[in-house]
């Protein structure tokens, strides 16, 4: 938690100004640290971007469009607005699921022959080719045939090869059941040479490998793909779309590793697109001629008796010609025969057209237009009627019966077939009528020819019964012959508008994408962990996060000791470190002001924080100064100022308390001026009642008469209870933590002494500072270390080889 300074006498070095800087300063210098880190999880990144972009297969994007026209709106149309059932027109929706459908996709492929993949062997993959194969496999579809895997063959010389399988991932496919496929566990065994040409045949495979420019060393492998599933792939593979919501041109895309062979496929999608609507087309045309065709053949046998008839009875009666009157009878009765023939023509076309419907075989229905009829009503229901079958056809292959757009046609058929129905009956019931009319005419004409002579009365009746079925084939071929124009002149509604064509860069992999994402990821990857990293440190790291925590100002911090000396202040005084303790010095004339005789106690949470080092340096310090300086060793459990000076701990404050020995006989000289120690002793097995007793504090109550500045060097306050008794000796208290050692949890230590335990003018120092870390970066001239190296203060540090390369560079 942070503290405003209790001390406001003391100048801007506690509390260091423009906090909103130093945060990001030290948010960056701690990543920054990181860099080698953080450059290497990004090379890499960016180096495995690289090599999928290299080594990926790149899928390529074929494009093509077609235009799609509408049909004009049909004679009669208005009729179907008043009952609500406007005939289905071509729209761009049906198109898209045609263009989609199964149906459409199998016929390209079979019409292509794409039943056989070839692939060449690569470094990390192979590649599929569509062009430039020495070979050709020739595979017999009626044959059960070794799917899903890869075979590879290996050229042997220009006569022979040998063929294995490539891995164990084949399927079965039988023909009798095409879309059923069946995992196989082991492949049957196949010869070890085979002839170019020779049939390779087992129980589930039946090919043949013909050389087209096969040469020695060449390896090919190749997979079989049946057609089912083949075009199911595609046709799930292919994206159809509208250029706008207003166009009615779809584009048409396929992505796919081989250009030439998607090129090849769109382009035979549309052929196949655009023959199956102009074979719709076709087979109007087709049922037409077909029809009359059926009526020619009656005709033409009537025709030729009724023409031989003519001739042998002007040949034996010596007549060729009508007199004057029976010519006007016969033209007459010739005009009521025609009309006749044509009604007889009408009836016997809705005769057959209401078969048709009534058997639903509504693909055979042949419009009205093409015997004459003009009737509007019944030429636009048929029309409609036609189309809307023809519409259903093409969305049934993409469709069940049960989806939407085929309910909604199915409905649209019942309501034009019954329409079309009460329309054929109505039309039968008045050519009916019409019949009867001209028959009546007919009669009255004949009764006119009674009054011939016998001979141009059988002339007469001959001439007629020939002129009706002469008119009656003269109408029928002219038809045909229109019908055969029409056939011959359909064209296809829709159109193709661009050919489909490949783009020249992949659309997979996107390199500049890939590597871009490579880039972040490795950026991402690095500083991630750096924080989560830094989050479940438990350990003191940043003093800024340190300073916050503590209830009491952090008066230092002291930088890494380099070397192996733990005296830096007497055996090298121009180190950071020496300058560390000098200012920590300087900044007691604040803390404990006017004081001739000192006392400085150093404590810490756990052991090895340092606080025996701080202890001996800050003593040394004061000893540099000229101050008579005792050095204490209070850590009765764990003593390490002997070893530190390189003397026995034959006799120190243990012996002093235990055997009341005078303490001045256990005052052991150093070789540095003004720098007195008592050692801790030998370890006692009472260190806590020996420090608690009366006369531990007669003792300090005596050193003070004698000595300037007193050190000690106490217990771990974390670890040991006698400690807190001991600060009522002191002047100022020390707690000493240490980066990446103390963990987070022991600031609580210090604040519960402050807290709880009454400890008065104690503050926090920050030990074995990382100056390389970045942590406490804006803090040296505050606490006192950092601008060292600018004054002439530095330590011989040695750099790790990136940092040395890099000031090389």
């Amino acid at each position: 938690m942070s503290k405003s300074n209790p001390y406001p006498f003391i100048p801007d070095p506690f509390m260091p100004p423009h906090e909103d800087d130093i945060e990001l300063k030290v948010v960056l210098f701690n990543y920054l640290k990181y860099w080698p880190f953080i450059v290497t999880s990004t090379l890499v990144c960016v180096l495995a971007a690289f090599l999928f972009n290299k080594y990926a297969t790149p899928v390529y994007l074929v494009q093509s469009s077609v235009i799609i026209t509408e049909e004009p709106q049909a004679l009669g149309s208005e009729i179907f607005d008043a009952v609500g059932m406007m005939p289905i027109k071509n729209n761009v929706e049906n198109e898209i699921g045609i263009l989609k459908s199964y149906t459409l996709a199998e016929e390209a492929i079979l019409e292509l022959g794409l039943d056989v993949f070839y692939f060449t062997d690569d470094l990390l993959s192979s590649i599929q080719v569509h062009s430039g194969i020495p070979l050709n496999v020739e595979v017999d579809w009626t044959h059960p045939q070794l799917v899903k895997g890869k075979f590879v063959i290996e050229v042997l010389d220009n006569q022979t090869f040998s063929i294995e399988p490539d891995g164990d991932d084949f399927e079965i496919f039988n023909p009798s059941d095409p879309f059923y496929k069946k995992e196989i566990n082991s492949i049957p065994e196949l010869k070890p040479v085979y002839a170019f040409g020779e049939n390779i045949e087992s129980e589930f495979l039946k090919i043949k490998i013909e050389s087209i420019d096969a040469k020695e060393g060449d390896r090919i492998f190749f997979q079989l793909v049946d057609t089912p599933s083949l075009a199911l792939f595609l046709k799930d593979k292919i994206s159809v779309s509208p250029i706008n919501k207003q166009a009615s041109i779809l584009n048409i895309s396929f992505e796919t590793p081989v250009r030439r062979m998607g090129e090849e496929y769109l382009n035979k999608l549309m052929e196949v697109y655009l023959q199956r609507e102009l074979d719709e087309k076709n087979k109007a045309s087709e049922n037409t001629i077909r029809f009359i065709e059926d009526q020619l053949s009656g005709i033409t046998d009537s025709l030729s008796f009724f023409e031989g008839s003519l001739e042998k009875y002007r040949s034996e009666n010596k007549i060729f010609n009508l007199s004057e009157e029976g010519s006007q009878i016969f033209q007459r009765l010739q005009e009521f025969e025609k009309d006749k023939s044509q009604a007889e023509i009408n009836l016997k076309y809705y005769q057959t057209l209401q078969n048709y419907i009534n058997r639903d075989d509504i693909e055979e229905i042949v419009a009205p237009s093409i015997i004459g009829n003009t009737d509007p009503l019944l030429q636009s229901l048929v029309v409609s009627i036609s189309e809307l079958q023809a519409e259903k056809m093409r969305l049934s292959n993409n469709f069940s019966e049960e989806a939407p757009p085929i309910r909604e046609i199915n409905s649209q058929i019942r309501m034009t077939k019954k329409a079309l129905q009460e329309n054929i009956a109505s039309s039968i019931r008045n050519t009916n009528t019409y019949l009867q009319e001209v028959n009546s005419q007919i009669k009255r004409v004949e009764r006119e020819i009674n009054s011939l002579p016998e001979t141009e009365r059988r002339l007469l009746g001959i001439q007629r019964k020939f002129t009706v079925n002469e008119n009656i084939y003269v109408y029928l071929l002219q038809k045909r012959a229109e019908s055969e124009i029409t056939r011959a002149s359909n064209m296809p509604k829709n159109a193709i508008l661009d050919l489909a064509r490949a783009g020249q860069m992949p659309v997979f992999p996107k390199k500049i994408v890939n590597l871009v994402i490579g880039l972040a990821i490795g950026l991402f990857f690095s500083i991630g962990y750096i924080s989560i990293r830094d989050f479940l440190n438990t350990k003191i790291e940043d003093p800024k996060e340190l300073e916050k925590q503590i209830n009491t100002p952090l008066i230092g911090m002291i930088g890494r000791n380099q070397g192996n000396d733990p005296k830096p202040v007497l055996n090298n005084p121009r180190s950071s470190v020496t300058e560390s303790f000098r200012n920590i010095r300087a900044d007691m004339s604040y803390l404990s002001p006017n004081k001739e005789h000192l006392t400085i106690l150093f404590t810490s949470s756990i052991s090895g924080e340092g606080k025996t080092f701080a202890s001996v340096n800050m003593a040394s310090v004061y000893s540099l100064l000229g101050k008579k300086t005792l050095l204490v060793g209070l850590d009765l459990r764990k003593p390490k100022i002997a070893e530190e000076f390189g003397l026995i701990n034959d006799k120190g404050m243990s012996t002093c308390l235990s055997m009341n020995m005078p303490w001045r006989e256990v005052v052991k000289q150093t070789k540095y001026e003004n720098l007195d120690i008592i050692l801790s002793g030998p370890i006692p097995p009472n260190p806590a009642e020996l420090l608690l007793q009366n006369k531990f504090s007669k003792i300090m109550a005596e050193i003070k008469q004698e000595y300037e500045v007193i050190i000690l060097d106490c217990p771990p306050a974390g670890l040991v209870s006698e400690t807190k008794e001991l600060f009522k000796h002191s002047d100022v208290n020390f707690f000493i933590f240490r980066q990446g050692f103390s963990n987070k949890s022991n600031i609580q230590i210090l604040n519960n002494l402050i807290e709880k335990g009454g400890v008065s003018k104690i503050y926090a120092i920050l030990n074995d500072v990382h100056i390389d870390k970045g942590y406490g970066f804006g803090y040296g001239y505050g606490y006192g270390y950092g601008y060292s190296s600018h004054y002439g203060y530095h330590d011989e540090v040695q750099l790790p080889w990136w940092k040395r390369a890099m000031r090389r560079g």
